[in-house]
């Protein structure tokens, strides 16, 4: 359901995590779902509640803290607007493969 999915490795730059996950979502249901899935993947592979959840009153942008790992997910003109990708440029992209449905 995430669109444009991006991992970018912050560690040798941000002291506060290792891994940003970036994706976009075409409305606010929608970042609601992601976010809500993204939750319930984490802890069904064994992993953490997020420490903090921020921005779901209006789903624009949501941020999910998991220490290591923060998850951004976007509505489209957010992410475009604020552009984390650019701002990150000097960082490495993880690359992923998404695992079939």
């Amino acid at each position: 359901m995430g669109r444009d999915v991006v991992v970018l490795e912050v560690a040798e730059v941000l002291a506060l995590c290792g891994w940003f996950v970036i994706a976009s979502a075409a409305n606010d249901r929608q970042v609601k779902a992601l976010c809500d899935e993204v939750e319930f993947q984490v802890q069904a592979a064994g992993g953490p509640k997020p420490k903090r959840i921020e921005g779901l009153g209006d789903r624009t942008w949501v941020l999910m803290d998991y220490g290591d790992v923060v998850v951004h997910v976007f509505q489209e003109e957010q992410r475009a607007f604020y552009d984390l990708e650019r701002l990150w440029a000097d960082v490495p992209r993880v690359d992923w493969q998404e695992s079939a449905a």
